[in-house]
């Protein structure tokens, strides 16, 4: 199939206009969803930074949790970054925290808030298996981290200290920092790539 790919960002809460501005630059249609029906027609799908649990809530009240998960399911290319990333993940660890069910897909389990609050915020450079060139100068805001990825998953990325803060899972990308904040365009260059590969597949 050819034409340009339309591809959605979940607009409930987050950091939306910037995945949607890194999205048009990256060359596909990008589009806000939040109606079911609005899932229907995309390539791929965008899970923004936010809070995790405040998204989750949403999408059930506007009906899209269970349909999100259906079409992760059957094979829907997802990139989720910082609470996109817990949002993807099979398992979350709250630290104690309450979570409601995640949409699942990518065979990890995550911590929330594992770098730390908001004062600790920080920027490293961390290299990212797929996106070429030099490391991608990574934003991290109250990011979680891989505690434990199954054998389904595979890690893309990992900071100086070890930790596991980007991985893939078939279409399914996730991160834990927020490539959309600083201007570089090749981890969604890497999922637009994934996703035109999902469609070959078809």
């Amino acid at each position: 199939m050819g034409g340009v790919l339309t591809v959605g960002v979940l607009a409930l809460q987050g950091d939306v206009r910037e995945h949607l501005r890194a999205l048009e630059s990256a060359g596909v249609d990008a589009v806000r969803v939040r109606r079911p029906a609005e899932l229907d027609h995309l390539d791929g799908l965008v899970l923004p930074g936010g809070e995790s649990t405040t998204i989750v809530k949403l999408a059930r009240i506007f009906e899209l949790h269970e349909p999100l998960r259906a079409r992760i399911k059957d094979g829907l290319p997802v990139y989720g970054s910082c609470a996109g990333m817990i949002l993807l993940a099979d398992r979350v660890d709250a630290g104690g925290d309450a979570i409601e069910a995640t949409f699942g897909g990518i065979d990890i389990t995550v911590r929330r808030n594992a770098f730390g609050r908001q004062v600790d915020s920080f920027e490293e450079d961390v290299a990212v298996a797929g996106v070429e060139g030099d490391a991608v100068r990574a934003v991290f805001i109250r990011a979680p981290w891989v505690q434990e990825v199954g054998p389904g998953a595979t890690p893309l990325g990992t900071t100086s200290g070890g930790h596991v803060v980007a991985v893939r899972q078939g279409p399914l990308l996730a991160t834990s920092f927020h490539p959309e904040m600083t201007g570089d365009l090749r981890v969604h260059a890497l999922f637009v790539r994934m996703i035109a590969e999902a469609r070959q597949l078809d």
